[in-house]
């Protein structure tokens, strides 16, 4: 099955992005990103805190198949709704450190939306060790379960 989200890393650069176009409304596709209950059937992870506004932070817990969990955290720094989302991200007890993104929605039609994911690493090794995961195929299920999951809400 083709990959709907594209991962674009440019070598020797720390950088990422990461697109996708969805067949939802653009304010319906923000909500997955800032409402606890939303995110946290798409992440299949618990929300231990999602304060979804300028200054804000939150946590996530998940746990693996082996019972162990793991937690991601970061801080909020901006919001604009329906439109951006400025954060830091981290996973916790992992060496892939600490993570600026940017998340820019844009309406295409009245029922399409695009969503632009610009992503900074600490360091292009960094970036790299993270790419060495299955990280692109992990990011696509998880926007397909976006789509899945709103297309039922609407």
């Amino acid at each position: 099955m083709e990959k709907k989200t594209k991962v674009t890393a440019t070598d020797g650069q720390q950088d990422l992005t990461i697109t996708r176009t969805f067949e939802l409304q653009v304010e319906l596709l923000f909500k997955a990103y800032v409402e606890a209950d939303i995110v946290e059937q798409w992440m299949g992870t618990k929300v231990l805190k999602l304060e979804s506004n300028k200054h804000g932070s939150y946590q996530f817990e998940t746990t693996d198949p082996k019972g162990n969990k793991h937690r991601f955290n970061g801080s909020i720094h901006d919001v604009i709704p329906g439109k951006k989302i400025v954060r830091t991200f981290e996973m916790e007890g992992t060496p892939y450190g600490v993570q600026l993104e940017v998340y820019e929605f844009t309406a295409l039609t009245p029922e399409t939306s695009m969503l632009n994911m610009h992503v900074i690493y600490e360091s292009v090794e960094k970036r790299d060790q993270l790419l060495q995961l299955p990280f692109a195929q992990g990011i696509n299920m998880a926007h397909n379960r976006i789509q899945d999951l709103l297309q039922q809400l609407k």
